[in-house]
């Protein structure tokens, strides 16, 4: 049971906090954890391949692909939001999205609550706006996805459980035909 929690730095949107619990046993644990914005994306998804990101992450030191990702806006829906960032770090503008799914990446230090969309069509409209977030977009074949995961081309726990999990809808669909 949550008992109590407490602020102990914040910036940028994120704050470290801690967390007073008790266990089932009476005993009291104090836990760190780190709250951040709910987070949009999407899978853009057409021809058997995915549009991806080849991203790098200072805090590790690591490159990757990565769906586009980001933060939700004050008052901005999180389908908004998601369409707005794939277009924004793409050049892509999505067709259609619809729910995908829900993640929380990091659930025993994190809070964070990722909602992902699906698009099945995009129509290139201009280069990405923001250069310095990656290094370039590409379609890459969706078949391919867990070779990547194995690789550690793909590290990003959003984006593994996204494209896997349109993987297994994809296979599901394809099964039932």
């Amino acid at each position: 049971m949550r008992r109590s929690e407490r602020l102990l730095y914040a910036a940028n949107g994120v704050d470290l906090r801690v967390v007073d619990l008790e266990l089932t046993d009476g005993e009291h644990v104090e836990q760190p954890f780190v709250r951040t914005p709910q987070a949009a994306g999407a899978v853009v998804f057409h021809g058997g391949r995915a549009l991806l990101l080849w991203r790098h992450r200072p805090i590790t030191d690591t490159w990757g692909w990565e769906i586009p990702l980001g933060e939700i806006g004050p008052d901005e829906d999180p389908e908004k939001a998601a369409a707005r960032l794939v277009e924004e770090q793409t050049g892509w503008r999505p067709g259609p999205l619809m729910p995908l799914i829900r993640i929380r990446t990091a659930e025993d230090v994190a809070d964070s609550d990722h909602v992902i969309f699906v698009a099945y069509q995009a129509t290139l409209i201009a280069a990405p706006a923001d250069d310095e977030a990656h290094e370039r977009a590409e379609w890459l074949p969706v078949l391919g996805i867990q070779r990547l995961i194995s690789e550690q081309a793909i590290t990003s726990a959003t984006t593994a459980a996204a494209l896997l999990h349109l993987l297994a809808d994809l296979l599901q669909a394809r099964a039932s035909h």
